[in-house]
Order: structure tokens, then sequence, then C-alpha cells
């Protein structure tokens, strides 16, 4: 059984891949805010707590978090879809205490925001990085010790600060000691129709000898977006006057709209939520006629109507399957499009364990 744990855990796109695998595992833990933020900084809490124990220190800091009246809908999704309880869950990746589960994690998933890294110290070690949540993720590779760790991001990383970030990131990892292999990894070479790239760091506990890792083969992709779309889509979906114009035209747009797709392109955390993003296009039916919020527009000399994926949609053009949506349209989007594409760490894992 591989033991699992997770930080910046989102809707659980590792666990959603070992299931469609049929693969035995265990959540060790899991992590998210949820997208809130704390007024107090990382260093008050610490001084606030000193003198709490562990648990303790905990139940402040979700304390911390429930005085921002905000909920934590990426924890609702999460419970509602995997195997976990409240003693397995984390608030804030930056006050998990690694060391109580050294040992116990084979394999270890998450990807840090890389706004983090928009500054960062003269140094050439470890301890540059402190104060981002990058640090975070690798002190708990540093003290769990996973035998396996996999890192995810944009591939803007790369870039970020001229590059620096991305170096630093590379210096720290093998400081570890770990053997490091990373690549970028588009969604739609691995079955999904969708252009997603993202960069992935694959380690390896070094004790394990593995030296010769490759990243898994592109395959052929045979699906469409429409091998994804529901048969049937609430009339609420449709856009009116305004929203169809915007995502039909160029000149409003910008480029930020795609219609008809049969790839669409990276979904993004704010997609369907104020026009941007993929949509499609269909020929009106008569209750659409009928109904004043549906406008009637006409494209490339064609009668149609304009509406958003919706929510299952998007989470099936990520790669969930039978996924239970228990937040609001707005959270469901921002979930899905905060997420990692499921066929890709699928084919990721299913490498790793063939090593391991």
């Amino acid at each position: 059984m591989i033991r699992l744990a997770t930080v910046f855990s989102g809707i659980g796109a590792p666990e959603e891949a070992l299931k469609q695998l049929n693969e035995e595992f265990n959540i060790v833990f899991a992590c998210d805010n949820g997208e809130r933020e704390l007024k107090v900084t990382y260093d008050e809490i610490i001084e606030a707590t000193s003198n709490m124990s562990y648990d303790d220190r905990l139940k402040y800091v979700s304390t911390l978090y429930e005085k921002t009246n905000k909920e934590n809908y990426v924890k609702q999704s999460y419970f509602a879809n995997h195997d976990i309880d409240e003693t397995r869950w984390f608030e804030d990746v930056r006050f998990i205490d690694g060391e109580k589960y050294t040992g116990d994690v084979d394999i270890l998933v998450g990807g840090s925001p890389c706004q983090s890294f928009s500054t960062y110290g003269k140094k050439q070690g470890f301890e540059d990085t402190r104060g981002t949540l990058f640090f975070f993720y690798a002190n708990l590779v540093k003290k769990i010790r996973p035998k396996v760790f996999i890192y995810e991001n944009v591939p803007g990383l790369k870039t970020h600060d001229k590059g620096n970030a991305w170096k630093r990131i590379q210096e720290i990892f093998k400081e570890l000691d770990y053997d490091i292999y990373d690549d970028v990894l588009n969604a739609s070479d691995y079955g999904l129709p969708q252009n997603r790239e993202r960069v992935f760091v694959v380690g390896f506990d070094k004790r394990l000898g593995i030296t010769d890792y490759c990243f898994p083969e592109k395959i052929k992709l045979t699906k469409k977006t429409s091998d994804y779309l529901e048969d049937s889509v609430p009339l609420s979906y449709y856009l009116g006057k305004k929203g169809y114009e915007w995502v039909t035209t160029r000149e409003k747009h910008q480029g930020r709209s795609r219609v008809n797709r049969d790839i669409i392109g990276c979904q993004t955390a704010n997609q369907q939520f104020n026009w941007t993003g993929d949509f499609r296009l269909e020929s009106p039916s008569e209750e659409m006629r009928n109904d004043e919020r549906i406008f009637v527009g006409n494209y490339e000399g064609k009668e149609c109507v304009a509406r958003k994926l919706t929510p299952a949609e998007c989470l099936r053009l990520m790669g969930f399957k039978n996924f239970k949506i228990v937040v609001n349209d707005n959270n469901a989007y921002r979930q899905s499009g905060n997420s990692i594409a499921v066929p890709v760490l699928k084919a990721l894992f299913k490498s790793i364990i063939s090593k391991m």
C-alpha cells in the first residue's frame, strides 16, 4: 500500500490519480488553507505559541483561520471525495511538524505558489528560502524523508526572477540528498484535450539507488473536448448579449476567450467566472429562443447561442471522474483551474511505481 501525503492539496488530484490506477493507498495527511489569508505573520504566530505544545499550536492556527470568517471550500470538496478525517488534515503547511512523519511517507506531492520567490537572499543554501512557501515544502521533504517527492508548478517558474528562483530550487532539492529529475509536461500529451503545461520535479531518495528514471512517454491524443461535455446543460449556463458578444468578439476579449476548440486552453482559477476561457457555441433550441436571459446571435454565418462550460465539464477536462461537487459554481471553477491534470499524474505515478 502506498503511503501518500500532499500539501497545497487542492481537491486531491494525486488521490484521484491513484484511485483511477486502482492502486491501494493511504492518505497520511493533506493540507490546504483554501486561499484564506491570515492578517498575522508567521513569526508573530511562532512568538505567540512559543510556550504551547504542537497540538495546541495547531488549534491556535485553526482558530486564526476561523476568525477570518471565510469558509475553506477546498477542504469541503476534499473531504467529500477522499478518505480522510480531521486528524490527518492541516490548515497551514507552515505549521506541520515533518519529524512526526519521518519514514511514514512513500510519496509526497505538492506545488507551492511561485510568487513567494519574488525576493530571496544572497546566500547559496537552504536558508535562502526561509519565509517562502517553497521553504516549507522543502523542509517537509527534509524532515519526512519520503521515498519519492513530486513538486509541480507553472512553467514560468523557470524564468521567474530572471531564472534565479528556479536555480535556487534546484540547488535546494539537491542539498536534500535526492536524485532529481525535472521536465515540462503538457496534459494534451497524456490523453487530455487541454493544453496545460506544468513543470514537474521528481526526486528519489538517494538510498533507493534510482539513477535512471525517465519521465513517461507521450501518447497520441484520441479525445476531443466534445467527448467530455454533458448531454444536457441547464439554461442558466447560457450567456446574455453582453457575454455572447464578449466571447465571440476578439476585439473585446483580446484572446482571453476561445470557442468550440477540440483542445481547450489551460484551465485557470477564474475560467468561466468572468467570460474567460473556453466556451461552446450551439444551435438555439426553441426553449432558448423563448428565454429572455439568453442571447441568440450570428457567428460565422450561423445562428447560435453561447454557453459556459459547467463545473462538472471543467472537472472532467482536468481528468476527474465521478467527482462530487459540494460547493457553489464559482468555487468549483476555481478548484478545477487550480488543480493538477489527473492523467499527467497517472502517467507519473505509473513510471515512479515501476521504479520503486
